[in-house]
């Protein structure tokens, strides 16, 4: 079942369950569905060989996908170097991005993800600033139209982190692809939102989507902070070290505005690496957190995988003699 087949699927799945394909609103009490998490589980994965490079050559024969402990009967299994992607970029708009060249190179950045364009990908641009975040580019493959609009932002306010990010999964789906990733651009510590940091990681168990924070920091601000007011120009590298680690992500800091390209480029090789495993849970048990981990039958250094699903109990393993879907 290829990416494309597998998106109309899942858009099918969310309509049948009646959920919204969109979240129009930006009060900071929207929230993200647990509908994705509790009809069917997608798996994004990249397997890392022992030299530290994402694999290309797994077959579905090499993957056990097993939910706290036990293997789970998967029905999607797919892979392709050169398959699209749809990117939703959360951009900081917030007063301290106007400093020290920040947004210079967050367009720069922005512009090294659009030469590497594969075909397919498209891209939606949004901005948070002071608890509000704004849709300035609804999902295009036309680069140079993100870039018009980033041109057009002005940095004000404080940085309401944790409200924008737990709005952008529900509004990744209206990207094209089934590969999905969110590019998250900041340089600050959350001092605005109205969730607090305990409902963010909650909402994150339901996240399917892998996030990548790319921070901006001075190397000075990377240090113990002296002082309160110093907190407010800081990183918050437990939290985006936390959006990263439970979506399957990767965090990446750079010291100086020009290095913010080199944090794309990873997430690139990362992303044409990625495999998609996937389940329906049986609608059975308790909707609760429960714990993901894949066991790859072959060397790897290691397997960067979303944490978690909430939703119901999995699928059983089909009896023997049954070939799952996709093997």
């Amino acid at each position: 079942m290829n990416i494309i087949k597998f998106k109309a699927a899942l858009l099918a799945v969310l309509l049948a369950s009646g959920a919204p394909l969109s979240a129009a609103a930006d009060d900071a009490s929207t929230p993200v569905l647990d509908s994705i998490a509790v009809n069917y589980v997608l798996v994004p994965f990249v397997p890392l060989d022992m030299r530290g490079r994402p694999m290309s050559n797994l077959r579905a024969s090499d993957v056990r996908l097993l939910v706290e402990g036990k293997q789970v009967q998967t029905d999607l299994f797919d892979h392709s170097a050169d398959a699209p992607v749809s990117f939703t970029i959360l951009l900081d708009g917030s007063g301290s991005m106007g400093l020290a060249g920040k947004l210079q190179g967050a367009r720069a950045a922005l512009q090294t993800l659009f030469r590497q364009q594969n075909p397919g990908d498209d891209y939606s641009l949004h901005v948070f600033a002071s608890g509000k975040v704004t849709e300035l580019v609804p999902f295009t493959p036309n680069g140079q139209a993100i870039l018009r609009a980033f041109d057009g932002v002005e940095p004000f306010g404080k940085t309401a982190l944790y409200d924008a990010v737990v709005k952008m999964p529900d509004r990744t789906i209206l990207g094209s692809n089934g590969s999905r990733a969110i590019i998250l651009l900041t340089d600050g510590i959350d001092n605005a939102s109205e969730l607090d940091r305990l409902s963010l990681l909650r909402t994150l168990e339901a996240i399917d989507v892998p996030v990548y924070p790319i921070g901006l920091a001075s190397a000075e601000s990377l240090l113990p902070a002296a002082g309160p007011r110093a907190l407010e120009s800081r990183l918050d590298l437990g939290v985006l070290g936390d959006l990263a680690r439970m979506s399957g992500g990767k965090l990446a800091i750079a010291t100086e505005p020009e290095e913010l390209s080199d944090g794309i480029e990873a997430v690139l090789r990362e992303l044409r690496s990625q495999y998609l495993v996937g389940f329906a849970p049986s609608g059975e048990g308790n909707i609760r957190y429960r714990r993901i981990e894949l066991d790859i039958k072959r060397p790897v250094s290691s397997v960067r995988v979303r944490s978690g699903y909430r939703g119901t109990d999995p699928p059983p393993m089909a009896r023997r003699g049954h070939t799952p879907a996709g093997q």
